[in-house]
């Protein structure tokens, strides 16, 4: 649990840096886009492999859990593989929030 705070707030931390300094960018750089551009492009790819990385690790232990859950009740079988298929479309949401805001900030950046 600890380890995933520290990823939030590295990633928190490394999304924000860009937004933080883009009056002193505007401010000593010409309107041609300077260092913005790179730095939204590495911090969508950023993102993207924490997002997948950490999701598929979620996804892994969700799994896990629910066939030893199986193995351990046969009869509650079906209950257990629901609860698991919803649980990991959520999961899998995480991800896919994170791939619009990646394109997001590829393709409508929102930063210039």
């Amino acid at each position: 649990m600890r380890i995933i705070l520290v990823m939030m707030v590295l990633v928190i931390g490394l999304a924000g840096g860009p937004a933080l300094a883009q009056q002193a960018a505007a401010a000593h750089e010409p309107a041609a886009g300077g260092w913005l551009g790179p730095f939204t492009v590495v911090a969508a790819g950023i993102g993207m492999a924490l997002a997948a990385g950490l999701c598929g690790l979620g996804q892994g232990r969700a799994i896990a859990a629910a066939l030893e859950g199986m193995a351990r009740q046969p009869g509650a079988a079906a209950r257990i593989q629901t609860a698991m298929i919803i649980g990991l479309a959520l999961i899998e949401s995480l991800a896919i929030y994170t791939l619009v805001i990646a394109i997001i900030l590829l393709f409508a950046n929102p930063f210039k």
